[in-house]
């Protein structure tokens, strides 16, 4: 199974519910490109990184697995959706994955 190579992670406040919204990055507070590094995370999924940002992403369920914001977890109250970029004409497919950070 061929993984994507790239993604747009959004870190969105969790009030925020409207998934077209925060897909068009008017609701994200801080969005980053991040691309495949080829390694595996200590989730067991392949990680990606960029921009200050490193995450382990799920490529059958677009599901974000572990993410550090420059070298930090992410703060309660804060959520992650991801839109897959295409390596084709650099535009994104939103994938509506949406992850709440937790600890």
């Amino acid at each position: 199974m061929s993984h994507p190579q790239s993604y747009e992670i959004l870190l969105v406040p969790e009030h925020v519910e409207d998934t077209t919204e925060a897909a068009g990055n008017s609701g994200a507070i801080r969005s980053a490109v991040v691309a495949a590094t080829g390694e595996t995370g200590a989730s067991g999924y392949p990680r990606y990184s960029g921009e200050g940002v490193v995450a382990d992403i799920d490529p059958a369920t677009h599901a974000v697995e572990a993410l550090l914001v420059d070298g930090a977890e992410l703060d309660y109250g804060l959520s992650v959706r991801i839109k897959e970029k295409n390596a084709d004409d650099d535009s994104s497919a939103d994938n509506g994955a949406d992850s709440s950070a937790g600890g």
